[in-house]
């Protein structure tokens, strides 16, 4: 299911990424971030519900419940008009939240997979701070942070994504 997950969260990543860049409509974007939040919420509840469920498996849930919250609110805000500054504060958690996510990704990868799997848990903690940034700090770097949501999209979502669903990377 990581494969599916994470040809998604590329999907959605790329698509706010433009955006932030201006090339989609505030109300449209909000169809893919419900759509993402949906199934990463799916499986979520899958791995933490789900038979044969243990500690790591509600661990996984529990942080893919980052990617699901972060998405709903997103939507959300694109038809309450809010100004994102509560979004902007929850990135900041998810933010430092992903630090030891990443730091224990690194310490146990003995794989390929596993190094990168660590590259994006840092890739993705760097992002939500921009987003804490952009949001809850009201600091003008929109476009920068679409530039950088639309490539990690691609890096750390869509590209190993296809690659897990494709079977060429396991």
């Amino acid at each position: 299911m990581l494969g599916l997950s994470l040809f998604y969260v590329g999907a959605v990543l790329c698509l706010n990424g433009l955006w932030l860049l201006g090339r989609i409509g505030d109300k449209e974007i909000a169809v893919i971030d419900v759509f993402v939040g949906g199934i990463t919420l799916l499986i979520a509840l899958q791995l933490v519900f789900g038979a044969g469920a243990d500690l790591g498996s509600i661990k996984a849930g529990g942080m893919l419940l980052l990617f699901t919250f972060t998405y709903f609110w997103v939507a959300l805000n694109r038809y309450n008009g809010a100004d994102g500054r509560g979004l902007g504060w929850f990135s900041l958690f998810v933010a430092i939240t992903a630090i030891p996510v990443t730091i224990e990704t690194f310490q146990g990868a003995t794989t390929t997979w596993g190094f990168w799997l660590g590259l994006c848990w840092a890739a993705w903690a760097f992002l939500w701070f921009l987003y804490f940034l952009l949001l809850a700090g009201q600091k003008p770097i929109a476009k920068f942070v679409g530039a950088v949501t639309f490539v990690t999209g691609i890096l750390t979502g869509w590209l190993p994504g296809y690659l897990l669903l494709s079977g060429m990377m396991s």
